[in-house]
């Protein structure tokens, strides 16, 4: 979906995202408002809004606001050489929200390929997240892959699903606007001068 066109709307999508991203990374407040860390619906939410400009400018928000959170006190336990392959995992959830921009369709049956697109980018990110933290971290020296995997199952079923009560979220929101916009138009043309 392309909001460049769009200057301001494109500021308060950007602003919303970075907004929702620091609420429920930063521990400290995550823990306040008792939602869990939206980073992955953000990457993807950012790939079918936004440009790619913005991707960056989201990456560098998450790795702050971690730094933020070590030098409150956070365990800086998940910051290895591992850290790195974010960028990896990030992106292909932000590539994923592109590649669904270029097939969006205001219509109800996008849901199941929105649905699929998500699935499969989220199950990508949390296997290029957790095989390069197992590769790169250097805690799993002893520990052989398969007992890694093992152990990391667990996580996968709330890693994929959570996107997921942000992006319904969203498309709840995305809809509401586009009846919203039809319906405005429809009225402005109806009652001569209602749009001013």
């Amino acid at each position: 979906m392309k909001t460049f066109g769009n200057k301001k709307l494109t500021l308060i999508i950007f602003l919303s995202l970075a907004l929702l991203m620091a609420v429920t990374r930063l521990p400290s407040i995550a823990s306040v408002v008792g939602l869990h860390n939206a980073s992955l619906a953000v990457f993807f939410l950012s790939g079918f809004y936004l440009r790619s400009i913005f991707f960056p400018l989201f990456f560098a928000e998450a790795a702050l606001i971690d730094y933020a959170a070590f030098m409150g006190g956070q365990s800086d336990w998940c910051f290895t050489p591992a850290y790195l392959f974010l960028i990896p995992t990030y992106a292909a959830l932000w590539g994923a929200g592109r590649w669904y921009a270029g097939w969006y369709r205001p219509v109800w049956r996008a849901l199941i390929p929105l649905g699929l697109t998500l699935f499969a980018s989220a199950s990508l990110a949390f296997v290029i997240s957790n095989v390069s933290f197992y590769l790169f971290s250097g805690y799993f020296v002893e520990m052989g892959f398969g007992q890694y995997a093992i152990e990391v199952a667990e996580y996968y079923p709330p890693y994929v699903a959570r996107p997921f009560f942000y992006i319904a979220f969203v498309i709840g929101f995305h809809l509401l606007a586009e009846v919203f916009g039809r319906s405005k138009r429809f009225f402005a043309r109806l009652v001569p001068g209602a749009s001013r």
